[in-house]
């Protein structure tokens, strides 16, 4: 069966977890160690890290620049997960089962397939 590339980018406020005690950011933290392995023993997980709230936006071109922070009061991605499924319904019940889900009630995930090749050109993306 062949395996397709997805990338959930997870998406929460910047303070989500300010008000955690120390018991429920353990426990959190635990759970996503779970949610890892769990990707990982069934060899659908490529690669997963978290963001740290900190950080720049570039917006414009060459000769007009801007540098600015990240707005820490909107949704900003704090993290990702890159993995492997067979389409995309199976990427949206992966990205269900994310800890983010359980812990906090603003998360949200994008789902997004990689694109591997340029079809035009033949093109393949690096790994």
């Amino acid at each position: 069966m062949s395996m397709l590339e997805f990338m959930l980018l997870i998406l929460n406020q910047a303070d989500s977890k300010s008000s955690f005690s120390a018991a429920t950011e353990l426990e959190f933290l635990n759970s996503c160690k779970a949610y890892i392995a769990k990707l990982e023993d069934a060899g659908l997980l490529i690669a997963a890290q978290p963001l740290l709230r900190e950080g720049l936006v570039v917006k414009g071109n060459k000769g007009n620049w801007i540098e600015a922070s990240l707005n820490l009061k909107e949704q900003i991605q704090v993290g990702y997960y890159h993995i492997r499924a067979t389409d995309l319904e199976q990427a949206v019940s992966i990205a269900k089962e994310n800890p983010e889900f359980v812990f906090t009630q603003t998360a949200a995930i994008e789902v997004r397939p990689v694109k591997m090749k340029e079809i035009k050109t033949g093109f393949v993306y690096p790994k």
